[in-house]
């Protein structure tokens, strides 16, 4: 799912070097903590965060196949 997340947001950026996914274990839940550069933080949540929404679908559509409870902040 970390590879899915990076070649997602690394496609909307214009800084794709800045774009770093670290995956976090808590319990029986994996958080995915994106970090992008300042200036394209706009691009990757979107207006009225349509973009961050579309990305949390489809990584919930993802860990439900695969029977994992997932969550993506970016930070």
């Amino acid at each position: 799912m970390k590879e899915l997340v990076e070649h997602i947001v690394r496609s909307l950026v214009d800084h794709p070097g800045d774009v770093k996914v670290e995956v976090i274990n808590q319990g029986g839940q994996t958080v995915i903590e994106l970090h992008v550069a300042e200036e394209d933080m706009g691009r990757v949540i979107g207006k009225d965060g349509k973009v961050a929404n579309a990305i949390r679908t489809l990584l919930r559509v993802v860990a439900a196949r695969e029977g994992q409870r997932i969550q993506l902040e970016i930070v």
